[in-house]
């Protein structure tokens, strides 16, 4: 018996696909959880050394095996959809699994959250692509990877679909947001299964206080301020590395050196750090018995986990900003608090680091909904959602006066490949100037006379000519309101030349120039169609206003597309 063929929409390719997405997010944060946690049970004792062969067993995976960089893992899902339609290599699936899962398990300062959400993001460009998907339907299923990650690791599937929301996709239709919860609810469900139901921060918090509200501002000015020391300090460090030291092997060297010593005068520098925000988050204080010792010491803990963190990844770590991120929010509520108890009040200690993980997450991610409701899931700490959102919002408020991108875009922002949630600036930021040039225009030289090309102009259906030299570099323009003039005067159009009245076009268009630009110079009215070149001059073709606002239209129809 021949059974029917069943032909689904899109629509539905998307919520069954959804969560094979979601399983395979959700299972690889588990193997992820395992691995980290597997390593750091064959390492106890003098684990302050461990670190840097870590970085250096990543290093020479990624460079004589993966053979690709797969660090910075949120940045690079961005750009993957900003630049290179969704798609993901195939080696992601496995590879920033695989070193993060080195990385961290043998001591490095960074998080596993970007490599993971790298992971799942892979996976959902991988299966949107198998199963022939549009340019959306790979970029929803994307994001689906990446909320999985977030929902598996942290058993949070509302903050897994917020990160999405806020940080990933640039536009997404109601439609969308099944595929989200289908896949985020499965990579939840995974994890609870592999990893049991226990909460990744469980706490014990005090009842929540109105009295200290103003105190919570406070934090939240602080965690605005403290984010942008993370931010801008992490990238002046790295890039300050990477100059200096160009040579990867003396460059893990130098990083793995420092790592080595900052972890052995400061022990909570060690891994993600999250046994010691468990300690905070339970009342105790890290070992310190001097009352003013705690503040001081957790303050160059504060200062040194950015230092730490950039030196693993610059030495050839896998890791990501995520968790060092929660940990410097729980250390300076803590700091705050244990500060302005030392003075005579007596502030939650608990909850402030509670709330402080949330105050810095909002601001050096700039995403204050997935901070708010990251923390209350993964804590428990519902109770606190008027300090929660208080001290976030007031972060990302003081973040943004002096930092309009987040960690994740800012470099992707200065070269011009950030989609935003704006419609028309996405689009934009999607069409590429290589894939609107045509050259369907023959080409003439300088010295040729008219009546010689006159058989080339007449079979011709196009309006300009360009004029090149004999390398093919780009000269003038020749139009046929130019030639239309002298077509009569039989002598004279026979002693023409084309360099006689050929002239400058109104303006060039480069060939890797930014799509912002090019609809600038099109502005004006008079101007239909400009030549591309390249940087040394050299004609490629033309584009013309037609062609750049059909392609406009058609990349904002695909945007927002409803099914």
């Amino acid at each position: 018996m021949k059974l029917p063929y069943i032909k689904f929409s899109e629509s539905t390719k998307l919520l069954l696909l959804s969560l094979l997405v979601g399983l395979c997010a959700g299972a690889s944060a588990v193997v992820l959880l395992k691995v980290i946690g597997f390593i750091h049970g064959l390492i106890r004792g003098g684990h302050f050394l461990f670190p840097a062969v870590g970085m250096l067993i990543s290093l020479v995976l990624v460079r004589y095996v993966i053979k690709d960089n797969i660090g910075h893992g949120v940045t690079k899902v961005l750009l993957a959809v900003s630049r290179n339609e969704s798609r993901i290599k195939p080696h992601n699936m496995w590879s920033s699994l695989l070193t993060s899962a080195i990385t961290i398990g043998l001591g490095g300062s960074v998080g596993a959250e970007a490599p993971i959400v790298y992971t799942g993001a892979a996976f959902g460009s991988n299966i949107g692509r198998a199963a022939k998907l549009s340019y959306r339907g790979v970029t929803v299923l994307l994001g689906c990877g990446a909320a999985g990650a977030i929902a598996g690791i942290f058993k949070a599937p509302l903050a897994g679909v917020l990160f999405t929301l806020e940080i990933l996709l640039f536009n997404i239709s109601m439609t969308s947001i099944m595929p989200l919860l289908i896949s985020t609810l499965t990579a939840t469900v995974v994890s609870y299964v592999f990893m049991g139901p226990q909460s990744p921060f469980a706490c014990s918090l005090a009842p929540f206080n109105m009295g200290n509200l103003p105190f919570y501002l406070l934090l939240g000015v602080f965690c605005g301020l403290m984010s942008q020391y993370f931010t801008k300090f992490t990238l002046w460090l790295e890039d300050h590395l990477g100059k200096t030291f160009r040579s990867p092997w003396l460059r893990w060297l130098v990083c793995g050196a420092g790592l080595t010593l900052l972890i052995w005068l400061f022990p909570p520098l060690f891994g993600e750090g999250y046994d010691s925000v468990g300690e905070l988050l339970n009342g105790g204080d890290l070992g310190m018995k001097s009352s003013w010792g705690v503040p001081v010491f957790l303050l160059l803990i504060l200062l040194l986990k950015v230092v730490s963190m950039t030196l693993t990844n610059s030495g050839g770590g896998v890791g990501g900003t995520f968790g060092p991120t929660l940990f410097e929010g729980a250390i300076l509520g803590f700091l705050i608090a244990r500060t302005v108890n030392l003075c005579g009040l007596s502030l939650p200690e608990q909850n402030f680091a509670l709330v402080g993980m949330a105050g810095l997450m909002a601001g050096v991610m700039q995403a204050p909904m997935t901070a708010i409701f990251l923390i209350a899931e993964i804590t428990g700490g519902y109770e606190l959602l008027l300090p929660l959102i208080l001290c976030a919002t007031v972060s990302y408020g003081v973040t943004r006066i002096r930092e309009r991108y987040s960690i994740y875009t800012k470099r992707i922002a200065q070269s011009g490949d950030l989609l935003t949630h704006s419609s028309d600036q996405a689009a934009l930021a999607l069409l590429k100037t290589a894939d609107l040039i045509r050259d369907k225009y023959p080409r003439l030289r300088a010295d040729d006379n008219l009546q010689d090309v006159s058989s080339v102009i007449s079979d011709s259906t196009v309006a300009v000519f360009p004029v090149l030299d004999s390398d093919g570099h780009f000269e003038g323009v020749l139009e046929m309101d130019d030639i239309r003039k002298h077509v009569f005067d039989a002598e004279r159009f026979a002693r023409l030349r084309v360099r006689d009245l050929m002239h400058a076009p109104a303006d060039f268009i480069y060939e890797d120039e930014r799509m912002e630009s090019v609809m600038r110079k099109f502005e004006r009215p008079e101007v239909w169609r400009l030549p591309v070149l390249t940087h040394e001059g050299v004609y490629l073709g033309f584009i013309s206003r037609s062609r750049l606002l059909a392609a406009y239209r058609e990349e904002l129809k695909q945007i927002t597309a409803e099914d």
